[in-house]
């Protein structure tokens, strides 16, 4: 196999960047992309470099950011605008390669060995062209990676910014990397690096040259994979753009508009919780094995725990069932809940047979009731069937930005 040429395109500042591109006045503002402070979501989900240089940081609370930096200009997230401008931009990618990865909304990954010679035989040109058309084009601005490899390409594009092109060659790459943190490496998150630390790995160059046997014990597997990445070796192929990964779990969650004081509000809750995971196991033609729920309290902890179900499913009513057993049994502080999620684990494919056992016969009728609902709802709309225990307080059925959690179905009639 000869050397590849991956890119690793990664968009600035995203959500401020599209934010401008609809109120022109925010431009060279420090803008601060804004979760929902109403629905329990205050954070910063982005910001403008401008809003960086205030110190202002993903993920703090909204009253720090305006500690920080008062006179920042704060605006809700439009998810609808950034999925329109994430496919305009995959568009362009895909004008290239048909091997084009997302990694999230902005980020992705271009296999451009097999069309090199078709468009200037470079891949910093490449990178540079594809710079200049989602400028043009879109009014937004990337960086660029070049490399032999996933891992290194990803690492480029994150060393200049904004609208910039990096390569690193296998010549040169240890000279331009090595002497970087190594919590930039990809897969290095905050406790990885922590552990590194102690035994004196700060840098990506320290992570190369560190014993394998050591990172072993200190890290799993996962020690030997960040000793190959470090070193320049990585092999992961970028999947073709249309080729659907496979789907391993469902899965679905929401802080509360308020905090769930008894039995009665976790239900609700996790009725449209279930209803949403059921929805897409149906649609997608799977069955999930086991159910895991997580909670967190009104303190901020969490935690998950998880059941095996006796027979495969995708029925509400088991998904749910087996969630709110599992909160019975573990939630024993009694705390007020602030958020929950569902997720279908251990999918396997729909068993249509029909079954000579009752049990089977009832979770089939039951399944085929609800496919029916789904299809009413997807021409009619969420709310044309609705459970009655959820009119107790419909509010608790919304997500953040005001939604219904059963995207893109509603709720079944009454559960017995």
């Amino acid at each position: 196999m000869g050397q590849r040429t991956i890119l690793h395109s990664d968009m600035n500042n995203f959500y401020a960047s599209v934010e401008v591109l609809y109120d022109s006045s925010l431009k060279g503002k420090p803008v601060v992309v804004a979760g929902d402070e109403e629905a329990r979501h205050g954070i910063v989900l982005a910001k403008s470099y401008e809003a960086k240089a205030f110190g202002i940081r993903t993920g703090e609370a909204l009253w720090e950011a305006r500690q920080k930096c008062p006179d920042a200009v704060f605006v809700p997230a439009h998810y609808d605008r950034y999925l329109k401008y994430s496919a305009l931009a995959r568009d362009i990618y895909t004008s290239y390669t048909d091997l084009v990865e997302p990694f999230g909304l902005d980020e992705c990954w271009c296999d451009m060995t097999g069309s090199l010679h078709l468009f200037g035989g470079s891949g910093k040109y490449l990178a540079d062209a594809i710079r200049t058309r989602v400028k043009e084009e879109l009014g937004l601005t990337v960086s660029i990676g070049v490399s032999f490899n996933k891992v290194l390409a990803k690492l480029g594009s994150d060393m200049k910014k904004p609208d910039a092109t990096t390569v690193l060659g296998p010549e040169d790459f240890r000279t331009q990397v090595w002497t970087l943190p190594v919590s930039e490496l990809l897969y290095v998150g905050p406790a990885t690096t922590a552990k590194l630390a102690r035994y004196g790995i700060f840098t990506i160059g320290e992570l190369a040259r560190a014993d394998v046997q050591l990172l072993h014990w200190l890290l799993g597997k996962n020690g030997i994979m960040l000793h190959e990445f470090a070193n320049g070796r990585d092999t992961s192929a970028v999947r073709p753009y249309y080729a659907a990964p496979p789907v391993k779990t469902v899965g679905n969650s929401t802080t509360a508009p308020r905090d769930l004081v008894s039995d009665d509000d976790v239900k609700i809750t996790l009725l449209a919780l279930c209803e949403s995971v059921g929805s897409r196991l149906r649609g997608q033609g799977t069955r999930c094995t086991a159910v895991q729920l997580g909670v967190r309290d009104n303190t901020l902890w969490s935690y998950e725990r998880q059941a095996r179900l006796d027979l495969p499913t995708g029925n509400t009513r088991d998904l749910f069932e087996a969630a709110f057993a599992l909160f019975q049994k573990h939630h024993l502080s009694g705390k007020p809940v602030r958020s929950l999620s569902v997720r279908a684990l251990g999918l396997v494919p729909a068993d249509e047979q029909l079954s000579l056992f009752p049990d089977e016969q009832r979770r089939q009728k039951e399944q085929a009731l609800e496919a029916a609902m789904d299809r009413v709802r997807d021409q009619y709309g969420y709310y044309s069937i609705q459970r009655g225990v959820t009119l107790l307080d419909p509010k608790l059925n919304l997500d953040a930005q005001g939604e219904h959690i059963i995207h893109p179905v509603g709720f079944l009639g009454t559960l017995q």
